[in-house]
């Protein structure tokens, strides 16, 4: 496993982001998904975020990435929600009848933390230390 780096500390961090059309609507296909995952590609860097990896259905987008401590998540989502959302539509008319108002994303967001051990292991590798002391 290898763990990222800064000055003064030493992590890993993933999380599985997933975001959904307002009112499911079915606009994804493989041009739009890649588009959306060109913005957040591009978006990415200035948030110390590292795309792991995408996959879409009609009505919603799976994202793995890997971020800093430092990073602002909700402020990234935020501004991709945002950005994505205002690019798609322009590059792509056709989402607008599928729309409904001016809504592309809903609201909501579903953020989850994802690493290489469960949450079961974490709290017994905590439980067993001082053991043999």
């Amino acid at each position: 496993m290898e763990l990222d780096r800064n000055g003064n500390s030493v992590f890993l961090l993933h999380y599985h982001l997933i975001l959904v059309v307002k009112y499911r609507r079915k606009i994804f296909d493989d041009q739009i998904s890649d588009r959306a995952k060109e913005v957040f590609e591009y978006m990415a860097p200035d948030y110390n975020i590292k795309l792991r990896k995408w996959n879409y259905d009609k009505d919603h987008i799976h994202i793995l990435f890997k971020a800093h401590p430092n990073t602002g998540i909700s402020k990234f989502i935020s501004a991709y929600k945002s950005e994505s959302s205002k690019l798609l539509k322009q590059e792509f008319p056709q989402i607008q009848q599928k729309l409904w108002e001016d809504y592309f994303w809903s609201q909501s967001f579903c953020l989850l933390t994802a690493g290489g051990a469960s949450v079961e292991i974490i709290k017994n590798y905590i439980e067993s230390q001082g053991e043999n002391r």
